[in-house]
């Protein structure tokens, strides 16, 4: 499936999240997307967990 497809969903899921359940409904589908594609992304190995808690001082150049 491309991304685009996968993106056409998420927007039709997040339209109808709002449309039926309000604003608040609206943003809690789209906290939980972001958090269901982050915890994806860690499982797949594209992202690590020291990503998130390293400060900025101490990047790689």
């Amino acid at each position: 499936m491309s991304m685009a497809v996968i993106g056409l969903l998420a927007g039709m899921g997040l339209g109808f999240a709002g449309y039926f359940g309000g604003f608040g409904a609206f943003l809690l589908v789209a906290a939980l997307g972001a958090v269901g594609f982050v915890a994806g992304r860690l499982l797949e190995g594209d992202l690590e967990p020291g990503d998130f808690f390293r400060s900025r001082d101490s990047r790689r150049r």
